[in-house]
């Protein structure tokens, strides 16, 4: 039997689909690997450290700041500053993004958008969470500092994007626009494997992922969809099955392998919906689009999206295509756009 293959050895041999990157979005890749293990760690004792639980302030989301997830932002800076790849980074816990400006990192190419740790508050009753990183190139000039226009690009721009999701087993998912992978993390000898090799989300599901505590505030596009995922047609193996974690990842991960579709709309106590563009929709719809699966606002592409905040927020459709398509088809009889 052959030897699986590490993902930094997989890292290595797609660098040939990057002649421009000259090896340093390998090299990026890999600070975003190592981050993600130190994390897992930290996230496979918290039941025995004292990482659990709040430190009593809000980020600029207005959530409450879990411990683990001041000490993954800080890990995730830590690691892509300690290379002079990444001229800046933007993540979901801080107000503004963190220009890099040391003398490494005069002649960088890239930078980061990040969601350090996804679903935190589910950390203290075992719940799965995860990481979700977005990489572009800088508009700006390499030499000079990162802007506010080198974060607020759109999806369609990324050039790598990613996500590890820390449940019973540890799992890294990334493109970089030719497919996507995936790499089960070996804790006896602590590298990432190759155990998912060009992911395709089927073109259906029978898993519709939504928070139906918030129903009545719904558009009534999403109440009719959701109607109709609960009607019975065999055609169509419907009714659909329910299930919804509360972490994205999770959610996003479980449909990605098996079919499915997540929806967070507007309406609900987030007006513009509650998922971030920037650090989770984008991302995961560009892992979406790579993997055969549609991500839509309901109208439009996510991934064409102009941003105009750090922060801004959208309303999120994600999943197997024939079900986004059909879940628009819903948004459009009975909603007017956005």
């Amino acid at each position: 039997m052959s030897r699986p293959v590490t993902l930094g050895e997989f890292i290595i041999e797609k660098q040939k689909d990057f002649p421009y990157a000259s090896g340093e979005l390998s090299q990026l890749l890999s600070s975003i690997r190592l981050a993600s293990k130190i994390v897992n760690r930290e996230i496979n004792r918290a039941g025995l450290a004292d990482i659990l639980g709040s430190v009593g302030q809000q980020n600029i989301q207005g959530e409450t700041q879990m411990k683990l997830d001041v000490y993954a932002n800080e890990v995730f800076i830590n690691a892509l500053r300690a290379r002079g790849l990444v001229g800046g980074l933007a993540s979901e816990e801080n107000d503004d993004y963190i220009a890099f400006d040391e003398e490494i990192h005069k002649d960088s190419k890239y930078v980061v958008l990040i969601d350090p740790l996804d679903g935190s508050s589910n950390i203290d009753v075992n719940v799965s969470v995860g990481t979700i990183f977005s990489i572009y190139r800088r508009l700006s000039a390499p030499g000079t500092k990162v802007t506010i226009e080198d974060f607020l690009q759109p999806g369609h721009k990324q050039v790598a994007a990613g996500y590890i999701v820390y449940g019973s087993s540890t799992m890294l998912v990334y493109t970089t626009g030719h497919g996507v992978n995936g790499f089960t993390l070996d804790p006896s000898l602590g590298v990432f494997l190759l155990s998912h090799e060009n992911i395709k989300m089927p073109t259906s599901g029978t898993i519709y992922s939504i928070n139906e505590g918030n129903y009545v505030k719904f558009p009534e596009g999403v109440k009719k969809y959701i109607k109709y995922c609960q009607e019975s047609d065999p055609a169509t193996k419907r009714p659909y099955t329910s299930r919804y974690i509360g972490s994205l990842v999770s959610d996003f991960h479980r449909n990605l392998l098996k079919g499915g579709i997540y929806i967070y709309p507007q309406g609900t106590n987030a007006p513009n919906g509650k998922l971030r563009l920037l650090y989770e929709c984008n991302p995961l719809a560009f892992i979406a689009e790579q993997a055969g699966g549609l991500a839509t606002d309901g109208y439009r592409r996510i991934l064409d999206i102009q941003p105009n905040d750090l922060h801004q927020r959208v309303p999120y459709f994600v999943g197997s295509a024939d079900m986004v398509s059909k879940a628009m088809e819903f948004m459009n009889h009975f909603n007017q756009k956005l």
